[in-house]
């Protein structure tokens, strides 16, 4: 199994980074990282599955999960083992308008 973080949820992280570098501190992200990656990992041996999105489970799809850490939400989707990431929000970010773009430029 592998953890594969998406191009956009790349960018995700670096605006992530760069954001907390300018606001907080470096400490402050590098915990911030640490907890992210802690999660992923966790997510990766399947000990921690996370929850359907409920705005993509009230129609139907299942698949994408949410996994929280302590400022951020992850948007994954398991294929043949392997975990995808499509996203990494912090909680103040507009969220349901980050995952739907998300969501549906994936399906193109």
């Amino acid at each position: 199994m592998a953890v594969i973080i998406l191009a956009d949820a790349q960018e995700d992280l670096l605006w992530l980074q760069e954001y907390m570098l300018d606001k907080w501190s470096e400490a402050g992200w590098l915990k911030a990282e640490d907890e992210i990656f802690e999660k992923l990992a966790l997510v990766d041996t399947g000990f921690l599955t996370g929850a359907s999105i409920p705005e993509l489970a009230s129609v139907g799809t299942f698949e994408y999960k949410n996994v929280f850490t302590s400022h951020h939400k992850l948007v994954y989707r398991r294929i043949d083992g392997d975990a995808y990431v499509y996203a990494v929000a912090a909680h103040r970010q507009d969220y349901p308008t980050l995952l739907m773009k998300r969501l549906l430029r994936s399906l193109n």
